[in-house]
């Protein structure tokens, strides 16, 4: 997994030198995101990323794997 937003290979069309995501994460502005997309293409790994240089919380969640129980109590909690 990349230590910071500088390692990860790949959405630079987000996370690039002034594009919005860098920005928003920079500025510690984050809002509640949800990534979509087939395994391994670094969901994960940016979300971490973004947590570990924000004061965000990283909460993980598999809607694969997860029902609408398992949703209400992270919310509950959270």
């Amino acid at each position: 997994m990349a230590m910071n937003l500088n390692e990860v290979v790949g959405q630079t069309h987000l996370i690039g030198k002034n594009k919005i995501l860098r920005k928003i994460i920079e500025s510690d502005n984050v809002p509640s995101m949800i990534f979509w997309g087939p395994p391994g293409v670094g969901k994960t790994t940016l979300a971490h990323n973004i947590a570990k240089e924000t004061k965000s919380e990283f909460i993980t969640f598999s809607a694969v794997t997860a029902g609408i129980k398992e949703i209400k109590k992270v919310m509950i909690e959270k």
